[in-house]
């Protein structure tokens, strides 16, 4: 992997690998692989993943939290999303070395088929780690930083800044406020981050240079970027902070997106 998270052919190389996943955060993924394999593993389990900071070996002691995305063999049902909110809380419960645990569920059809190859899929490919069953990346294509790959990963800010309104206007403590300010910053960074991608033309997940990136090719929002990373790191639940990310720069960064890479088409749910 270069500079710019790049193979030699030129195309995105995954990201991290169980050997890069700091000493401190081993044990919570060893239970997390022998718990996702004693939950799922009655069929429905295709594989299971590891991404965020701890395989890129960036992780925090006790500001991390624990990223799994599991690949069931078929859609998810309200069985499997029950057992995988009730195995978060279990993985979390008592271990001060991580801060939550997220486990995201998809149906193996929707990330190999044609509207999921370059967003779930290349999620799969390139930005997570093996660690369980038969890796789906093998069955997924090589992905360069484009125009495509920009609009299915992240073309959709249009349709998520209303539902974040609405969630701030609902927000009934500072808690709510921080939960919510920490997703949206996240999001907001890394759309940005993809505007300037094919142009920039590499890939990375790390927040701080994601903002810096853009913040070259748009230096008039380079301070509000650089702000939304640090939220993304350290979250506030300051309302200025909220409003700062979706009513001024999540609109602007939509509407910018939209002209130069499409807008992603609605996904179910």
């Amino acid at each position: 992997m270069n500079e710019r998270g790049l193979s030699e052919d030129g195309t995105i190389a995954r990201e991290g690998s169980l050997e890069r996943v700091p000493a401190a955060f081993r044990p919570v993924v060893a239970a997390a692989r022998a718990r996702i394999g004693e939950v799922f593993g009655d069929g429905r389990l295709h594989s299971a993943y590891l991404y965020g900071s701890v395989p890129r070996g960036t992780a925090t002691v006790g500001v991390s939290d624990l990223d799994l995305q599991l690949a069931l063999r078929r859609e998810p049902t309200a069985r499997d999303r029950a057992d995988a909110s009730a195995l978060e809380a279990e993985l979390d419960r008592g271990r001060a070395e991580i801060d939550g645990v997220g486990i995201l569920l998809s149906g193996v059809e929707e990330l190999l088929g044609e509207r999921g190859r370059y967003d779930g899929g290349f999620f799969v490919a390139c930005l997570c780690t093996p660690l369980l069953g038969d890796d789906l990346g093998e069955r997924l294509p090589r992905y360069r930083p484009s125009s495509l790959l920009a609009r299915e990963t992240n073309g959709d800010l249009a349709l998520l800044l209303p539902r974040w309104r609405a969630r701030a206007a609902e927000a009934a403590s500072e808690a709510d406020r921080t939960r919510l300010a920490r997703g949206v910053a996240r999001r907001v960074v890394r759309t940005g981050f993809t505007l300037v991608m094919p142009r920039w033309g590499g890939w990375t997940s790390d927040l701080a240079e994601s903002a810096e990136i853009f913040g070259r090719h748009h230096p008039e929002r380079a301070d509000q970027m650089r702000a939304a990373a640090a939220v993304g790191r350290r979250p506030t639940g300051d309302p200025a902070v909220l409003r700062m990310l979706i009513d001024d720069l999540g609109p602007w960064l939509a509407t910018t997106y939209t002209a130069a890479h499409g807008e992603k088409a609605p996904r179910a749910g």
